[in-house]
């Protein structure tokens, strides 16, 4: 019978197989932005994923703090390195152009 331990670790291991084919697109993406779309999922992913480990035990309360805090860290790092990738797409342009 499907009580709901079993379907909360049924979903806990469908979003650890999604994580994995977007740590492959990571790798082995052909684009940097492919990578970057990849590590942007990838960050979705495992954010929804400690809540569902805390749901899973029963600790909610203790795991919405982990995701939050890693949510913000990830938005912060997403800032960072968009805008570095900006600077160097500007970058290259500026030397085509003169």
């Amino acid at each position: 019978m499907l009580t709901m331990e079993n379907f909360i670790l049924a979903l806990i291991v469908g979003l650890v197989m999604v994580i994995l084919m977007m740590l492959y697109r990571v790798i082995v993406g052909p684009t940097v932005y492919d990578r970057f779309n990849g590590l942007l999922v990838l960050g979705s992913d495992v954010i929804i994923l400690i809540i569902l480990v805390g749901v899973y035990f029963g600790r909610v309360e203790m795991f919405v703090d982990i995701s939050l805090t890693f949510a913000i860290l990830g938005f912060i790092s997403w800032v960072i390195l968009g805008k570095y990738i900006g600077e160097s797409i500007q970058g290259k342009k500026g030397d085509v152009d003169g």
